[in-house]
């Protein structure tokens, strides 16, 4: 056989310094190992003071990016520096006490100015650097988010830090093929590896950023006193509670169905009376029928018998025949409206007619007459699909959310999860992920009935809420303010003087 690689012995090796061309299969079946390739790069001799010119250049470039980058800190420095080589510490003195004046002037005499423009800029840049900046590239790999990819380690960019007196909302501009999702799920590693209270992950408006949201602490553990009713409820942003950045929370009633999910002692209550409080006004000027359902035998909403237009609180198969006869008024609207408007709008003679129901399950599930039981759930099952539009809404609570229990949950746009007892209960109420985009109600503590997370229909992220709570005395002193009379009310109506009561 010819020699391929030049001259060799009949046993010897083949003789070359360098082998370019792995070895093909000779003979058919056997195989001959694949040398590797042998490349000797050529080798430079460099001055050593070249190369000490540009280990200082290139430290020098280091420094001027790091001074721009970190221009709060490299900018005062600069200035303290020059001011007391140029004019002596006893300037430097001075200029810093008058500094410091200015600031406890601004903040005494405009705090709020002070703590957003002054003061919380610079606690997100300091906490940026020395808390998250320092611990990054740790607990993005530790947590799974950074990635090793052909060797060369991937990690997340931090993009800002906002800082306020609750926690800090840092930015994050996520790798390829990550999605806010993946920030979600691991939500609690990242708020354990930044020695943080918890953490929430969501979405910004541009795809490729996240927003974490690290808490210090809880801005919701104070109690909301009741907050004031409005002449004319806002049906589009009814005040209910206070959202975790402070600013009022306000349901949208209008075009839509509220269920309310909670453990006992969770705070359903102060759902309730908070969302009867803001349409107390509309009950006055009779633009707002309150139809009330109590199963647990009145003890929960007698207290405000005065605003209701029907309370039901006894016998189930009266209250699957007021069910009906909403069914009934919903249809006659629906007819009268029909091809004249696609939404309904309160007058006082045709007035929103809020049917509020607690302890849903009551009424779904643990009747023990199947057939009132079904009568119930079809006339609900109609209220839920066909009344938003003709002004019929329904506001629902319950303990138990499971799907045998409430088989129409789907049904209801608006959903407020209050404390759980099981973890998997957020995703019942809220939907799917809702728990891991930050809606762990299983964790809220019983010291804070009344805290909750609310999810709008084509809203992917809960938003934490703690809503207002009346006392007993608020409630008898708004059943007192805004009871609404007829011409036919009288002291001697079935009902304590209330029309429509039904015991």
């Amino acid at each position: 056989m010819p020699d391929l690689h030049g001259d060799a012995g009949p046993s010897g090796p083949l003789v070359g310094a360098v082998t370019l061309m792995p070895l093909i299969n000779i003979i058919p079946g056997e195989k001959v190992p694949v040398a590797p390739m042998n490349v000797r790069l050529p080798s430079w001799r460099m001055p050593g003071w070249l190369l000490l010119l540009w280990w200082l250049a290139r430290g020098l470039v280091r420094l001027t990016v790091l001074a721009v980058r970190y221009w709060w800190i490299s900018g005062p420095a600069v200035a303290v520096t020059w001011v007391h080589l140029e004019y002596g510490p006893l300037v430097l003195a001075a200029v810093v006490a008058g500094l410091a004046g200015v600031c406890v002037a601004w903040w005494r005499l405009h705090p709020g100015s002070w703590w957003r423009f002054g003061w919380y800029p610079f606690v997100g840049r300091w906490r940026r650097l020395w808390v998250y900046r320092r611990r990054w590239v740790a607990v993005t790999a530790t947590c799974g988010l950074a990635v090793i990819f052909d060797g060369v380690r991937y990690v997340p960019r931090l993009v800002r830090v906002v800082s306020d007196r609750f926690g800090d909302t840092v930015t994050v501009r996520m790798l390829p093929g990550q999605v806010p999702d993946d920030w979600a799920r691991n939500a609690d590693r990242l708020a354990h590896g930044f020695h943080q209270r918890e953490a929430r992950a969501a979405g910004c408006a541009r795809p490729d950023l996240v927003a974490v949201r690290f808490t210090r602490r809880d801005p919701l553990a104070a109690v909301v006193a009741s907050l004031p009713v409005p002449a004319v409820p806002d049906l589009t942003g009814l005040p209910l509670g206070v959202q975790e950045g402070g600013e009022p929370y306000r349901l949208r009633l209008a075009g839509s169905h509220v269920l309310i999910a909670g453990a006992t002692n969770s705070g359903k209550g102060s759902v309730i009376w908070s969302l009867i409080s803001a349409l107390a006004g509309g009950v006055r000027s009779g633009l707002v029928e309150l139809w009330v359902f109590d199963p647990k035998g009145g003890m929960e909403l007698a207290a405000g018998l005065p605003l209701f237009a029907r309370f039901c609180y006894q016998d189930p198969d009266t209250m699957a025949g007021v069910l009906e006869e909403a069914v009934k008024r919903m249809r006659v609207r629906a007819d009268r409206l029909r091809g004249v408007t696609r939404q309904h709008t309160p007058s006082r003679d045709e007035p929103l007619i809020v049917v509020v129901v607690d302890e849903l399950a009551a009424l779904t599930a643990y009747l023990t007459d199947r057939k009132v039981r079904d009568r119930i759930k079809e006339a609900l099952g109609l209220l839920l699909s066909q009344g938003r539009a003709v002004g019929v809404h329904v506001v629902a609570a319950l303990q138990d959310p499971r799907k045998d229990v409430l088989p129409f949950r789907d049904l209801f746009p608006t959903r407020i999860a209050l404390r759980m007892t099981e973890p998997e209960q957020a995703d019942m109420v809220l939907g799917d992920g809702a728990r891991d985009r930050g809606a762990a109600c299983d964790r809220i503590p019983e010291t804070l009935p009344g805290v909750g997370y609310v999810v709008l229909d084509g809203v992917r992220e809960p938003v934490r809420v703690r809503f207002a709570y009346l006392s007993d005395d608020d409630i008898r002193g708004l059943g007192r303010a805004y009871r609404h009379l007829d011409d036919t009310d009288t002291d001697t109506d079935t009902g304590g003087g209330v029309p429509g009561v039904v015991a």
